[in-house]
């Protein structure tokens, strides 16, 4: 499973790409919203220097035209940009047009197995099911990822599951059990990867015991 960040911020992207595990981000208007930057192309090119890996950049708009000219934009910044449509009747005429140019997408704001068949018949290079948004509303998010592989193993397509709106670690661990490609997360959560209260009692008893270990050494030496 891939691990992309699901943010704008660069002293986080730069952080978990000095980790050697980070293999792309995702961003939206929402999360440059939040970042005190205003150029979204240049912040976009800066993220794509970082990782080397697929960033998603997304549109804003209603009509096709307007989503394919932005997202020809887009990919002139980087050949790791991936433009990130919303799946619309609109989005997926945008999508078929700029896979037809050899320009990745990823279709977002899946809620759906159908919503990720369009997708993945109109040339998608990947679908985003938003597992946390399902779950509030009382709906399976992992099941619409579960559908998804099996859609796409049994008929062969291309389309790689990207798993969103992350809202624990547990929601990494079952959608790489469920086969999904890529699991997109915040940096919190990301963070929380790496952590387990067992880790960090083992490392405290065996610096504590190597510590007992050079006092005696210490000792010795002083005889």
């Amino acid at each position: 499973m891939k691990f992309f960040l699901d943010t704008a911020n660069l002293d986080e992207i730069r952080e978990a790409a000095s980790l050697g595990v980070l293999d792309g981000v995702t961003t939206n208007p929402s999360l440059m919203a939040k970042e005190d930057g205003d150029d979204y192309p240049a912040v976009l090119k800066e993220i794509c220097d970082i990782v080397g890996g697929p960033v998603s950049a997304e549109v804003v708009a209603d009509d096709s035209d307007e989503m394919i000219r932005q997202g020809r934009t887009f990919a002139r910044l980087s050949e790791h940009i991936v433009v990130k449509i919303p799946m619309t009747p609109e989005g997926m005429k945008a999508v078929k047009t700029l896979s037809a140019d050899d320009i990745k997408t990823n279709v977002t704001l899946c809620f759906s197995a159908n919503q990720g068949l369009v997708a993945a018949k109109a040339g998608a290079t990947y679908i985003s099911p938003f597992i946390g948004r399902l779950d509030d509303a009382g709906m399976d998010g992992m099941q619409v990822v579960a559908d998804l592989v099996d859609i796409y193993e049994r008929y062969a397509f291309t389309t790689q599951v990207l798993a969103a709106s992350i809202r624990h670690p547990m929601h990494v661990v079952e959608a790489a059990r469920l086969g999904a490609d890529v699991s997109t997360m915040p940096y919190k959560i990301f963070q929380q990867l790496f952590k387990h209260p067992l880790t960090d009692i083992g490392i405290e008893l065996f610096n504590r015991d190597w510590a007992k270990v050079m006092e005696r050494r210490k000792a010795n030496v002083r005889r």
